[in-house]
């Protein structure tokens, strides 16, 4: 495939995944204890055809060099731990964390999770 359309393939399919991801994020947006996520780029290999101070067929010199990208990646979607809106309720049983940490719950079938929907 020729490098000028793989280099845009990838960028268009890393950016369908942050589309992904942003839309999840606005779908539960009123999910209790919903953490939104966000997504991390990189970009692939690059290449140096002609590097610093190299000289071109008419004689001048390329005092930065020439730099090809092939492209980017996602590379990771990290939750974004900060603090959501804590809401009073007049439930005696209803707790909330005011800061970091999870409470640690048992699921019916005796395994141990963690959450952070009180």
């Amino acid at each position: 495939m020729n490098l000028s359309l793989y280099s845009g393939s990838t960028g268009m399919q890393a950016q369908q995944l942050n589309l992904n991801v942003i839309s999840n994020n606005i779908a539960n947006v009123n999910t209790t204890g919903y953490k939104k996520n966000k997504i991390e780029f990189q970009d692939l290999l690059y290449q140096n055809p002609r590097q610093a101070g190299g000289q071109t067929g008419a004689g001048n010199v390329i005092p930065t060099g020439v730099e090809m990208g092939n492209g980017t990646k996602v590379v990771a979607t990290p939750k974004v731990f900060t603090q959501g809106t804590l809401t009073q309720t007049s439930e005696k049983l209803d707790v909330a964390i005011d800061g970091v940490g999870f409470f640690q719950v048992e699921r019916p079938d005796g395994t141990e999770s963690y959450t952070r929907d009180g």
